[in-house]
């Protein structure tokens, strides 16, 4: 059963630091770009970091909207994703989730997402 699972949202201040996870199931992990994307309230998701496969070199790429405080990362043995957030801003505030990248896995005829983690960003 493929599955992705997010975790290690929170509230934290401006200035701060968080590191999301993104445990997959169901598929090859190692064989897929991996992506991190973002909603916040009322706006379309928001792509902000990729990674190839190990295969590819693990390559990275980011909005640049983040370019510079977020890194993404991979852990091919336990088939998880990272995103560390460093110099949080309050626009950063959004609901994250992963996916396989460019396009997200389809179940049954629809796209699926997993639970998302929220990420607050305020003071």
């Amino acid at each position: 059963e493929v599955q992705l699972v997010e975790s290690g949202g929170g509230m934290v201040q401006p200035g701060g630091s968080l590191r999301l996870s993104c445990t997959a199931s169901g598929f090859t992990f190692s064989s897929f770009d991996m992506s991190w994307v973002r909603q916040a309230p009322g706006q379309q998701r928001e792509l902000v970091a990729t990674v190839t496969p190990p295969g590819l070199g693990s390559r990275t790429d980011y909005a640049s909207s983040v370019k510079g405080r977020f890194t993404i990362s991979r852990d091919n043995a336990k088939n998880t994703l990272y995103l560390l957030l460093s110099s949080l801003k309050p626009e950063d505030t959004a609901v994250y989730y992963c996916n396989r990248d460019p396009r997200p896995i389809r179940l049954n005829g629809n796209d699926y997402w997993g639970q998302g983690t929220q990420v607050t960003v305020s003071s």
